[in-house]
């Protein structure tokens, strides 16, 4: 803790210096110079509300009001790059010499971007730039994608993206894992604002914990990618971009969904947001209730879907400290329940099998930005922890001593500088290097049986990177040192990105990456083992080394206008090759539990190919689908089992060949939008352990098509009041596992396809 408070006084000494050497700056302000106008839509020559409008390379910035109309105020001397942005819409800029005691308007006519290829990402380089111009792809997944989905989890929406997967892996506690390009959810790092504080724990829940309604974007990348991001990024990272305040608003909304026979599934969402009327202070608060009945599919008495309870109240705010600096504050709580098994409203050791746990999370973060006024610096100081406290029952048989608790603080500080050159030996670039240390402290107790797990990890990292960028060229070279407490040397991750532009809308891309995934002792699968019966506890082999991955991709990027048409097509290509793989081996049992052990076996290698294609026709059309073909194979043959008679196989379980999804949406009314999307989940292999069945089997899976439909009107009240009516039905066809184990011998990992059965869905939203 004290390192946390010392990583916490940095960034505020930092910042309060920061502070008080721009007060003079500040106070000369006053210059009565006063930039407005107004934003309009070139096609429907409407005036747009609520477009951000920023003097560039500063923290001065305004909203268009209501009326499509904004005013700066008091703008300091000097030149500056009005910049008009939203999503939607292409980027505008206009340059302005200011001089005091004068007003100028500068008026911006905006067209559409609705296949935002000038959106904009942070993901790529930490610094905010164009998808466009990006060293590498970077997919983003807007509000639009969760409102059109009626999608109400972060996880839920991720499905909506090419190359990942959600599925559920458990039919007691219903845990839900991310899986990009073939790989384990375990291959993939989640950041939120950029930040890597999801420890191995906060994986296994926390990603379906997460509402929509905090999210302002979710920002994909697919492989290793850049330096800047932590070695666990193998299969991607995923990057929750949390809502900032830009101007005075709120909303609440409740949606009702109607599943089988007797489940209802409620989830209310309230935000809010205020700022300040100079625009230096600003408050972005969000919470979200949601309560899920259990739901049995096969009438045994045992849940498929789990019953949940949770609540969740969080907010984002910022303080800007003069014209070129800012601190931002992050901060979340989330409580929940959940339980599944049989006999849900007896204590969990009073049933057949129960699993229940009861989480308090707490996640929070603080970062201090400062950039000079000609832009050519840049540096950030941040410190971000999660602390998550779980009860829990895993047991079956009507177990007394299947109770435990597990805690896990995770904290991460760091500071990056970011230098921007006119001209590096042959072309502008930017220079990024940056520190950062990460602590994870996890202790797991069973007490009933004896069984502790004390992990504590700890990292040192440096990076750094280069990126020479034009308009038609982008070549990024970087490198990462990383030393972990569990590993004897330093580890260096070398990351190279290439980005050639041929034309202004072709961007073609390649990239490679070095990464690398660290031994742990903690594994949340061990609860599985709880349930049969079986205690289990990890110990890494002596001779235990670091599973080391190294990632290839290759893409093309088209855009294309006809007329009030626009269209995007993506083709990628990728390939990674996995040497020592960690797996698991049983080898016996000491004072009752049972020791399994972490060891290497050869490797993996898994390729294949993402297409995207998006068409709108201005707001009215739009269409957006991906399919993703695969192959994910061990170098040597695994075997799984015990049983000699299960044979022994080179594919990676749960990964089918080929799956995709498509979401389209139709405005036949400026009030009125239809929505259909879908997921297509090829077939695959899954594991199907004895228990309700004689023996271990190996199954391969049907394939799923799982659609769904929306409808919503808005209806315009007075001033800026409107009022949102929506339903739809999710899995139109019940396209939904038949086959689930019954009784209290079931295997309840063996779960696959999609995660909710044929389902309807009532919502409201009001929205000021």
């Amino acid at each position: 803790m004290k390192r946390i408070f010392s990583a916490l006084a940095v960034v505020l000494c930092v910042a309060l210096s920061a502070e008080a050497a721009n007060t003079i700056e500040v106070d000369k302000n006053n210059t009565d110079a006063h930039i407005h106008g107004h934003v309009i839509d070139r096609n429907t020559g409407e005036h747009l509300p609520y477009i951000v409008v920023m003097l560039k390379g500063t923290t001065i910035g305004v909203s268009t009001e209501s009326t499509g109309h904004y005013i700066i105020r008091n703008v300091p001397e000097g030149s500056f790059t009005v910049e008009v942005s939203a999503i939607g819409y292409k980027t505008q800029t206009h340059d302005v010499e200011v001089r005091r005691g004068r007003s100028y308007e500068i008026n911006f006519v905006l067209d559409e971007d609705l296949v935002q290829i000038d959106g904009v990402i942070v993901s790529a380089t930490r610094s905010e730039t164009t998808r466009r111009m990006s060293p590498t792809l970077v997919n983003v997944l807007g509000m639009d994608i969760y409102e059109r989905t009626n999608s109400t989890t972060v996880a839920q929406g991720l499905s909506f993206q090419p190359g990942v997967r959600v599925e559920n892996n458990c039919q007691n506690c219903g845990f839900q894992q991310v899986r990009i390009n073939g790989l384990d959810g375990q291959y993939t790092q989640i950041l939120i604002d950029s930040r890597p504080i999801f420890s191995a724990l906060a994986g296994v829940y926390g990603i379906e914990q997460l509402p929509a309604n905090m999210v302002d974007r979710v920002e994909v990348m697919r492989g290793g990618g850049s330096a800047l991001f932590g070695s666990s990024a193998v299969a991607g990272t995923i990057n929750i971009i949390t809502k900032e305040p830009v101007r005075n608003s709120s909303s609440i909304s409740h949606t009702t969904t109607y599943i089988g026979s007797s489940a209802f599934h409620n989830t209310t969402d309230i935000n809010a947001s205020i700022v300040s009327e100079d625009n230096k202070l600003g408050l972005a608060v969000f919470g979200q209730n949601t309560a899920k009945d259990a739901w049995d599919a096969n009438g045994d008495g045992f849940t498929e879907l789990s019953r949940i309870s949770g609540q969740t109240v969080g907010f984002r705010g910022y303080v800007k400290t003069g014209l070129y600096s800012k601190i931002t504050a992050e901060y979340h709580h989330l409580q929940e329940f959940r339980r599944g098994g049989d006999n849900l409203d007896l204590p969990p050791h009073e049933a057949m099998i129960a699993e229940q746990t009861k989480h308090g999370i707490n996640t929070g973060g603080l970062k201090y930005d400062q950039f000079s006024r000609n832009q050519k610096h840049r540096f950030n100081a941040f410190v971000s922890l999660q602390h998550i406290n779980r009860d829990s029952y895993y047991g079956a048989g009507m177990d007394p001593d299947a109770y435990g608790n597990t805690t896990d603080l995770t904290w991460v500080g760091g500071m990056q500088y970011v230098h921007k050159f006119d001209r590096f030996l042959f072309m502008p670039s930017d220079l990024t290097a940056g520190l950062e240390y990460n602590e994870d402290y996890l202790r797991d107790n069973m007490w009933g049986y004896g069984r502790t797990t004390a992990q504590t990890v700890r990292i040192i990292s440096a990076y750094a990177q280069n990126e020479w960028k034009n308009e038609k060229w982008g070549i990024l070279i970087g490198g990462r040192l990383d030393k972990h407490n569990l590993i004897e040397k330093v580890i260096f991750s070398p990351r190279a990105n290439l980005r050639y532009n041929p034309t202004e809308n072709i961007n073609l891309r390649a990239s490679y990456s070095y990464g690398f995934r660290a031994p742990q002792a903690f594994d949340e699968d061990l609860h599985i083992d709880n349930v049969g019966g079986t205690v289990s506890m990890i110990r890494l082999a002596d001779d235990l080394s670091v599973e080391k991955s190294q990632s290839v991709s290759v893409s093309a990027d088209i855009y294309h206008r006809w007329g009030d048409w626009q269209g995007n097509f993506l083709v990628e290509g990728f390939f990674t090759d996995l040497d020592d793989i960690f797996a698991l081996k049983e080898i016996g049992f000491e004072n009752g539990i049972l020791i399994k052990e972490r060891h290497n076996e050869s490797g993996a290698r898994v390729f294949g190919g993402n297409l995207e294609g998006k068409v709108a026709w201005r707001n009215i059309f739009q269409l957006q689908l991906g399919l993703t073909a695969q192959s994910s194979k061990y170098k040597e043959a695994r075997s799984w089992s015990d049983d000699n008679d299960v044979p022994r196989t080179k594919t990676m379980f749960r990964t089918p060949n080929l799956y995709g999804y498509f979401t389209a949406s139709y405005n036949p009314l400026k009030q009125l939008t239809l929505a259909l999307s879908g997921t297509y989940t090829g077939k695959m292999l899954v594991e199907h352990h004895a228990g309700m069945i004689e023996k271990n089997t190996t199954v391969e899976t049907p394939d799923f098509m799982d659609m769904g439909f929306k409808a919503s009107y808005d209806l315009m009240f007075h001033g800026s009041f409107s009022l949102q009516l929506n339903a739809g039905i999710q899995n139109i066809f019940n396209s939904f596992q038949r086959d689930f184990d019954s009784g209290a011998d079931r295997d309840s990992g063996y779960i696959y396809g999609p995660t909710l059965p044929r389902a309807f869905f009532l919502g409201v939203k009001l929205v000021y």
